[in-house]
């Protein structure tokens, strides 16, 4: 029994444009066979014809060295740095106002704070300075 035959929507004809694009971009294809094979993506109807127009391309290649998703990760880390930041700048307000309270009411005016706002802050540098610098920071990520 065959596959049934599908037919094309604009989602699929979308898609496969965007992938033969980023083929184009990557040197895979030349812009002659590229005007063609566009041209093919939307005068295709079914879901067969669209998947032969991108077989002989290595797709999850494409899709892995894709510009959009790689500034998509660098958005993604940019904005833990931010949360992460955010967080520590809480903390250092909370424990300020905590040495302030117990200064004003017991008159004991040690500055405790420096060492959790020191330890914090080591972990925020720790958190921002690979990011910042470029450093992989995990096997998936790769410099800017």
């Amino acid at each position: 029994m065959t596959a049934p035959m599908l037919r094309a929507g604009d989602r699929e004809r979308e898609t496969t444009a965007d992938l033969l694009g980023q083929a184009l971009a990557q040197g895979y294809l030349d812009m002659p066979e590229y005007e063609a094979r566009l041209q093919a993506v939307y005068d295709a109807s079914t879901t067969p014809d669209l998947r032969q127009l991108t077989a002989d391309l290595p797709v999850a290649e494409l899709r892995r060295n894709d510009p959009r998703r790689r500034a998509a990760k660098v958005a993604a880390a940019r904005r833990g740095i931010h949360l992460h930041l955010a967080a520590y700048v809480v903390m250092v307000v909370i424990v300020l106002t905590v040495w302030l309270a117990v200064g004003l009411a017991a008159g004991s005016w040690y500055f405790w704070p420096v060492w959790p706002i020191l330890g914090a802050g080591i972990g925020v540098l720790g958190h921002a300075l690979p990011i910042r610098l470029g450093f992989p920071a995990c096997p998936g990520m790769r410099p800017r």
